[in-house]
């Protein structure tokens, strides 16, 4: 199928990208890396009467730290990201994560702050975004705000983002010394989108965790944080019968539905067994 017809518009600043989402006069989208948003396009899952191209404004294009944060622009492609010294120093748990994201061409052009407008549930970046408390930056042409990655995602493809705004830089915190990352995932091929995954970052002092952040994806119409097992392995020993519970607990905290491919139930041994495996991968 080819899309609906659309106005095409290529604005050559961010200003005058956010003069037209200021129009709110009919359905308009941003078009960056378009690796989501051109295939329910041309499926007509998506029908936006104008597409905003901002592939021609180059100040949306970087990565970089500033202060105890990781920038990263909203034209920064995935490949960029993954290949980046700078992303694997300051937030591992994206650098890891990245192993497991789309395909070599998919990489080249899709973009991380496109990927999380798109809000696949199955999606990996979401999940390292609410765990990792990265904030997203929106800008419109009546100012800027903040919102955290927790209260960002808001149902199946659904964000916070207002009609007027753009999705303008993500910002990561740095990790901290001592902190350690681990991801898992289960997929029907290497590259497609999860049947179950779990990104987890631990702190670990005196051989107990101090600190426990668990987020697991493709078992709920977002990206969840395990809070009740995260809680229930805080002060526990850090070894394999820790983790086992943990990977226990976590079946037990997701309510996953049935789909075409995958059972609910299977979903839940996978959520079980990849906790499981990305905790004992961190350490």
């Amino acid at each position: 199928m080819k899309p609906a017809a659309f106005a095409y518009e290529r604005p050559s600043s961010i200003a005058a990208a956010l003069d037209l989402l200021a129009l709110d006069d009919i359905e308009t989208r941003i078009l960056a890396g378009g690796q989501s948003l051109v295939a329910m396009m041309n499926l007509r899952f998506a029908r936006p009467a104008r597409l905003i191209d901002i592939n021609r404004l180059p100040d949306l294009n970087y990565i970089r730290r500033e202060g105890d944060e990781l920038a990263i622009g909203a034209l920064a492609r995935h490949a960029d990201i993954k290949a980046s010294a700078l992303v694997a120093q300051c937030c591992p748990l994206m650098h890891i994560a990245y192993e497991w994201v789309a395909h070599g061409t998919v990489r080249n052009r899709g973009t991380l702050c496109g990927n999380l407008c798109h809000a696949d549930p199955a999606s990996e970046m979401p999940a390292v975004a609410l765990a990792v408390g990265a904030t997203m930056v929106l800008r419109s042409k009546s100012g800027e705000r903040r919102v955290a990655a927790a209260d960002f995602f808001q149902g199946l493809y659904s964000t916070a983002t207002r009609s007027d705004e753009m999705l303008v830089e993500v910002r990561v915190p740095v990790a901290p010394a001592g902190q350690k990352a681990g991801f898992a995932e289960v997929s029907m091929r290497k590259g497609d989108f999860a049947w179950a995954l779990a990104a987890v970052l631990l702190t670990v002092s005196n051989g107990r965790i101090a600190q426990a952040v668990i987020a697991c994806a493709g078992v709920d119409d977002r990206a969840r944080r395990l809070h009740s097992v995260e809680q229930a392995i805080t002060g526990q020993a850090a070894d394999a019968a820790t983790f086992k519970r943990a990977g226990s607990l976590a079946r037990d905290a997701v309510n996953p539905h049935d789909d075409a491919t995958t059972p609910a139930e299977y979903r839940k041994d996978l959520v079980c067994s990849l906790v499981e495996k990305a905790l004992v991968g961190a350490v």
